[in-house]
């Protein structure tokens, strides 16, 4: 078999993947500045209920949010509106991640609540998650893992838009003999999730990051996100950089004797996915943790897990835990300013959790979505 041909086009397929991303980095340096959300005279708020458990678990959030911003909906400070389109049939349907017409109308949000959506396994339909991402340049994803009990409060900045994601539908394939799929890390793109890493580190009064990646073997990508970090680590004196592979790092968050003097954390895209899907775990599942995708003119906030097909193919979506939506909740009214209200939700979250009167199992013999909702808002003062 001649392999020529295949070596010659993904040569050519690789000189506009290098351009495409050096590009990218270019606009990145001269890019417009970040938009002050709690300043807006007016929040859009749109809601996608997304695929499986999706609507399900977004109602309670939209019912929670509803509660506590009740006094800045009547005021028309905040609007809540309905996307519809960002269903896996309609998505099929287009032939596309995320259809035109619901990228436009997610565009005229200001953020985004977005229940989880599924991706199929081959085929050439891409993520809408990493979709988003990329065309709203949401490039930090931040998910917290708060467990009292244990001493753990941990923030986790995760590089949302480059890593082996980036490229993930662009790899290279001679068939029956390799495949190759590349991993791309930029400067301007590991200096702002780096400060963003700092920042938050320096305004909650925290003394150390830990920077996560395989730097003694993938060199150039993972050497260059360490080395930037560390350049952008000396703006911050009095914050600690401490690097740590991503496999100990992972080992790390399960023994208990280290993981308590972790607070907060920078990883690339990939490692960043699987090490918060562990500490997810740690505080309860992936059902408790929220996630926010923060940009600097758009914002998303979601649930870290999947669409849970299976819960419907077997009648169980009425018992789907709700916590990941109402935690994104939370974190969304922390972004917009409304930091009183979602400590209050924060706290409720908490509460539930520890005291746990009310269980959700995800099947009929704990409680159904709505019930816990109604429980969670029970203890939240409003």
């Amino acid at each position: 078999m001649d392999y020529k041909n295949y070596i010659d086009e993904a040569c050519a397929n690789f000189r506009v993947l290098l351009e495409g991303q050096l590009n990218r980095q270019l606009k990145m340096e001269v890019a417009e500045g970040k938009k002050d959300f709690a300043s807006l005279d007016k929040i859009v708020i749109g809601v996608a209920g997304g695929d499986g458990i999706g609507p399900v678990i977004t109602d309670e959030a939209v019912k929670v949010l509803s509660a506590l911003a009740k006094d800045e909906l009547d005021a028309g400070k905040i609007e809540i509106k309905k996307i519809d389109g960002l269903t896996l049939e309609n998505r099929e349907k287009c032939g596309a991640a995320v259809p035109a017409d619901v990228m436009d109308e997610i565009k005229k949000c200001d953020v985004l609540l977005k229940g989880p959506t599924t991706t199929p396994k081959g085929g050439t339909m891409g993520s809408a998650n990493v979709t988003l991402r990329k065309e709203l340049d949401l490039f930090a994803n931040v998910r917290p893992v708060k467990v009292p009990d244990l001493g753990i409060d941990w923030t986790f900045f995760r590089e949302n838009t480059e890593g082996e994601y980036a490229l993930g539908e662009k790899g290279i394939t001679i068939p029956g003999k390799l495949a190759m799929d590349f991993k791309v890390t930029t400067q301007s793109g590991t200096e702002r999730i780096a400060r963003a890493a700092f920042d938050y580190a320096k305004a909650n009064g925290k003394d150390k990051v830990v920077i996560g990646t395989k730097a003694n073997v993938i060199k150039k990508t993972d050497g260059s996100f360490s080395e930037i970090c560390h350049k952008v680590a000396e703006n911050y004196p009095g914050i600690a950089a401490d690097d740590y592979y991503a496999d100990i790092l992972a080992a790390n968050l399960i023994k208990p004797a280290v993981r308590s003097s972790y607070q907060v954390f920078v990883l690339p895209n990939l490692y960043g996915d699987i090490i918060t899907d562990e500490a997810a775990e740690i505080q309860g599942g992936v059902g408790t943790a929220g996630s926010a995708n923060l940009g600097d003119q758009y914002a998303m906030f979601e649930a870290i897990h999947g669409s849970g097909l299976r819960m419907v193919a077997e009648g169980r979506a009425a018992y789907a835990d709700p916590s990941s939506m109402i935690k994104a909740t939370e974190m969304m009214l922390r972004h917009i300013g409304l930091t009183d209200k979602a400590d209050k939700l924060d706290n409720a979250l908490l509460e539930c959790q520890s005291e746990a009167t009310i269980k959700i199992t995800g099947r009929d013999d704990g409680a159904t979505c709505s019930e816990y909702a109604d429980y969670v808002l029970s203890k939240v003062e409003l």
